[in-house]
């Protein structure tokens, strides 16, 4: 299952211009600001797709019976640009806990690369419904090396994949080697370049978000 959100016209297309957006761009506070909003918004689709039991709430005047989620979902991101995407989906689920990966391109000699994931801090997955959270979804090598790593250690009952902006290439790679993951997108573009850059993406989102890398 692929959600693409911006495939509908909402506010959310105006959060996703201003994240392209150059001159906006420059404004951290402000990038940060629109991972946030979109994170909030794919919370909140992604919900409706939950399981939800019953249950009675107790008011000033009465009772009233209100679906929650049977769940919390556990949320997670690969460190450090994926953090204000991440943070909208802990204002919706709020009570939910994190798990926390490092993982980064390794570049060779000849230009290639392999992932290298260096650190997982997460809680028991066990039987739990996960969600990843990475602003980019370029290659999809990074997801995989690290949902995989993941699976490897827990028996996780549900996988679901969050980006904001993810390529042609990166969905199909993910789709390929995580058929059972569920996936939740911005928006999809179809390029990317020789350096594995989304085309047009929106550049560098570590460092737009916080500062440039030494």
């Amino acid at each position: 299952m692929i959600f693409v959100l911006n495939k509908t016209n909402s506010i959310a297309n105006q959060f996703l211009a201003q994240l392209r957006d150059a001159d906006i761009q420059q404004d951290k506070a402000r990038f940060r600001k629109n991972q946030e909003k979109l994170g909030e918004i794919l919370a909140y689709e992604l919900s409706k797709t939950l399981k939800y039991e019953a249950k009675e709430i107790q008011t000033p005047l009465g009772t009233a019976n209100i679906n929650i989620p049977a769940d919390e979902p556990v949320l997670g991101t690969i460190l450090r640009a994926g953090l204000p995407f991440h943070q909208g989906f802990m204002n919706y689920f709020d009570q939910s806990a994190s798990a926390f990966v490092t993982a980064y391109r390794k570049v060779k000699r000849n230009g290639s690369f392999i992932i290298q994931v260096d650190h997982i801090s997460a809680p028991n997955l066990d039987d739990k419904v996960f969600i990843l959270c990475d602003t980019m979804l370029a290659t999809g090598q990074s997801i995989v090396a690290v949902c995989k790593e993941l699976m490897a250690q827990y028996s996780i009952k549900e996988l679901h994949i969050a980006a904001v902006i993810a390529s042609t290439e990166g969905v199909a790679h993910v789709r390929a080697n995580l058929p059972k993951a569920k996936l939740w997108l911005c928006a999809i573009d179809d390029e990317m370049t020789s350096k594995a850059y989304i085309v047009p993406g929106l550049g560098d989102a570590g460092d737009l978000a916080f500062g440039d890398k030494v």
